[in-house]
């Protein structure tokens, strides 16, 4: 996403015990709503941030932010995956995907330079991606793109995560809105209607992010005109900021419910929410940020 920064890892090899893919919420082609929880952020003022309320809030958890790094290692954020600081936070995600939490991994966003690494040398640098969600078990890949990076250089990360990973696996793109809606060119700088004509099939949904001047939920019509523009409601998941420090185009979450509900209403098979980010999502009627997440969900009901 436009904030992507910091670290996280992975540590026990219990923590990542397989499950059932016949266990998880949802097929991903079905109309069921979800909701996205992106989660970058694993300590605040030095106090560890579990991702354990989200179990019965959210469908997905994002983990942020996978980087490739030109002639080095992968890291997550700023550590490598095995940094001993994320031992808790894989802990806890495990169990969360026991339960049938999705967990994918987000590959880019503001901190450019791993899809400029995948551009140069594929061969060297894919398979440092491939191999880490296969160690780390992922149940799919939220693919940002905010750095320049071209259609057949995306169709070709595409196909070969197909490939490795089959039908099953969830393969998201998280373009801004107005990519989708034809207005912009932030995301790659490539045609979102002809990767979607080009590779539809192989793309799970779009997590759009509809904020920092791209697009916002204040109403329908940022998500309107991308549904004009040729892209079906299940296949576009609506994402938004889940405080006002975190971007631009904040909407409070009485005016979010308000939105979701009418967009859950008028159309059919509307795909869901996303909000960036789960650490200081503004509470609503709870203790906590899980219950953003939670009352997006109820909106949508």
């Amino acid at each position: 996403m436009l904030l992507a920064t910091c670290a996280l890892a992975l540590a026990s090899g219990t923590a990542n015990a397989e499950v059932p893919r016949e266990s998880w919420a949802d097929d991903y082609g079905a109309s069921a709503h979800r909701v996205v929880a992106y989660y970058q952020t694993q300590y605040r003022d030095g106090n560890y941030v579990s991702p354990l309320p989200l179990e019965h809030a959210v469908t997905d958890i994002d983990v942020a932010a996978v980087h490739l790094n030109a002639g080095g290692p992968l890291t997550l954020n700023d550590d490598p995956p095995s940094a001993a600081k994320y031992d808790r936070m894989w802990r806890d995600l495990a169990a969360l995907r026991a339960s049938g939490v999705r967990m994918e991994a987000m590959l880019g966003g503001a901190a450019q330079g791993s899809y400029a690494a995948l551009h140069k040398d594929f061969d060297t640098y894919y398979p440092q991606l491939r191999d880490f969600l296969r160690t780390y078990h992922f149940d799919g890949i939220d693919i940002d793109i905010e750095e320049r990076f071209s259609l057949a250089d995306t169709e070709r990360l595409i196909n070969q995560l197909r490939t490795d990973f089959g039908s099953r696996f969830v393969i998201n793109l998280a373009p801004v809105a107005s990519d989708l809606s034809g207005e912009s060119n932030f995301s790659g700088g490539f045609s979102y209607a002809k990767l979607e004509q080009d590779m539809g099939s192989r793309i799970s949904w779009y997590n759009a992010q509809f904020y920092c001047g791209w697009g916002a939920l204040s109403s329908t019509s940022d998500y309107d005109k991308v549904i004009k523009a040729g892209f079906a409601p299940a296949r576009v998941v609506a994402g938004t900021v889940t405080n006002p420090a975190n971007c631009s185009g904040y909407v409070s979450p009485a005016q979010l419910s308000g939105t979701l509900a009418s967009l859950t209403g008028k159309y059919p098979g509307f795909a869901g929410v996303a909000g960036w980010e789960y650490f200081n999502a503004v509470p609503v009627n709870g203790t906590g940020p899980a219950s953003w997440y939670a009352a997006a969900r109820k909106a949508m009901k």
